[in-house]
């Protein structure tokens, strides 16, 4: 017979906190394992997209734009400079601030893995029916969405 303790670790990994985490821990797995050649992580590829998408980015920006801590954005700028797929030039109408542009390799990037991210999206949700993902991401974006 379980005891009390165990009873209640059967209801902590059962709670939707915990059950999120381990989706999250699969995602990052899958990500990994498909886009090791790419040497990116899902952080540094969304970053990458956004500057490439975006007229006139800054950090600070880039941050709120795709909900990363701004605390922690500086280090994914910086690998991806590192990598020679973003480059940071002084504005023109503010010598203060940098504006974040896509070099030509971080332009080729994007193009070369995005199948290989669609990839990923597959076999995260493969074990889900077509109108089970449509369900998933409906319910997923309005927790999202919700305020706090």
């Amino acid at each position: 017979m379980p005891s009390d303790s165990q009873l209640y670790l059967d209801q902590l990994k059962s709670m939707p906190g915990h059950l999120i985490r381990r989706l999250q821990q699969h995602s990052t797995a899958v990500f990994s394992e498909v886009m090791q050649r790419y040497d990116l992580t899902s952080v540094q590829l969304v970053a990458l997209v956004a500057i490439f998408e975006a007229a006139e980015l800054d950090a600070t920006r880039l941050s709120e734009l795709i909900h990363f801590d701004r605390a922690t954005i500086g280090g994914v700028i910086a690998r991806l400079e590192q990598k020679g797929l973003i480059k940071r030039e002084v504005s023109s109408v503010d010598k203060r601030i940098k504006i974040l542009r896509t070099t030509r390799a971080g332009e080729a990037m994007i193009r070369l893995c995005q199948e290989d991210v669609e990839r990923v999206q597959g076999r995260i949700l493969s074990p889900l029916s077509t109108a089970e993902v449509a369900t998933f991401m409906e319910l997923t974006a309005r927790i999202i969405a919700h305020p706090k």
